[in-house]
């Protein structure tokens, strides 16, 4: 019995080899297999026979010449964010209890899940400090979603206020407070800047906080902020008016003239944006009323009609020089 059992397993041991060797060697010659990648193929060095052709390229879609350019495109998983508290490095844990293929789990794996979710939301925010800044991101993110303002802006801020977290900053202010602030400042470093009054009515916190907080913060920081151009704000006013190209091109002009007879300096830029989209839907007979205008740019009736007087006396001016 036991030199039967012997002689099956030399028999299986046989076989194994034999097929090693037919997968490494040319059926046809014996000779050295090599792969072709760039052909997809398998093919004898010695004969020429293509032995398997159509294989599946596993690599990257891309090609790189040296280390670094490789290092460049190389990608492993999501990129990281400032605008989570851990940068997107952490494992996430989704709250349905569903499996990946959209089934809804058994009493016993919903425990599970639960008790791992609670252990790794505590993991995800070991201390104070990460706490603080889980909660001013997602303050950062909502008041973002409000605004429509773009990814950049949001990743500005939250940068903006990791940096007054390091340098110790938040002691004394609001959580809600530096982090408007923080959303405030990135809108008007990327040139799509949003009214304090829109900013508040945004905020948990007092228009008088949001700012004693932005000056704070842009002072301490060092931050370079240049003063709001009006006619950054004329292209949303514009598109919330349903106004055309015309009247856009024509608030511009209007704005630029009173630059040049200095009618800007000491005005709020909202103000004179306002006032400016108001006289050029005149200008270009198209129907909007001074209402409607203060209503989109969160300003007083009478702030437009004074700045509108003004513009049209700087537009005079420059015609008649």
């Amino acid at each position: 019995m036991s030199n039967s059992n012997t002689r099956t397993r030399q028999q299986q041991t046989e076989s194994t080899e034999e097929r090693a060797d037919s997968s490494v060697s040319c059926p046809e010659c014996s000779g050295k297999l090599v792969q072709d990648d760039e052909h997809g193929e398998t093919v004898c060095t010695d004969c020429g026979l293509v032995v398997e052709e159509g294989s599946v390229d596993r690599g990257p879609e891309w090609r790189a010449f040296d280390s670094q350019e490789k290092d460049q495109k190389s990608r492993v998983g999501a990129p990281t964010t400032n605008m989570m508290h851990d940068k997107g490095l952490s494992t996430n844990i989704d709250w349905r209890d569903k499996d990946a293929y959209g089934n809804a789990l058994g009493a016993k794996q919903r425990k599970k899940m639960q008790r791992l979710r609670k252990w790794n939301e505590r993991f995800r925010t070991r201390d104070s400090k990460e706490r603080n800044l889980k909660q001013a991101l997602g303050e950062i993110d909502r008041m973002a979603s409000a605004l429509g303002l773009p990814e950049n802006v949001r990743e500005t801020a939250s940068v903006i206020y990791r940096r007054a977290l390091d340098e110790n900053l938040l002691p004394g202010r609001s959580i809600e407070g530096v982090s408007t602030a923080s959303v405030y400042a990135a809108a008007r470093q990327a040139g799509v800047p949003r009214s304090l009054d829109e900013i508040t009515d945004v905020s948990r916190v007092e228009k008088s906080e949001i700012a004693r907080t932005y000056r704070y913060v842009v002072r301490e920081l060092g931050l370079e902020v240049q003063p709001a151009d009006p006619e950054s704000y004329v292209p949303r006013f514009v598109s919330s008016l349903g106004l055309s190209e015309e009247a856009e091109r024509r608030a511009r002009e209007l704005l630029q003239n009173a630059k040049e007879q200095g009618v800007h300096s000491g005005k709020s830029p909202v103000g004179l944006a306002a006032a400016a989209v108001y006289a050029a839907a005149l200008l270009t007979n198209e129907k909007t009323t001074q209402a409607a205008v203060s209503e989109v740019a969160d300003i007083s009736e009478v702030t437009i009609r004074n700045r509108y007087h003004e513009l049209l006396e700087a537009e005079q001016g420059i015609a008649l020089a």
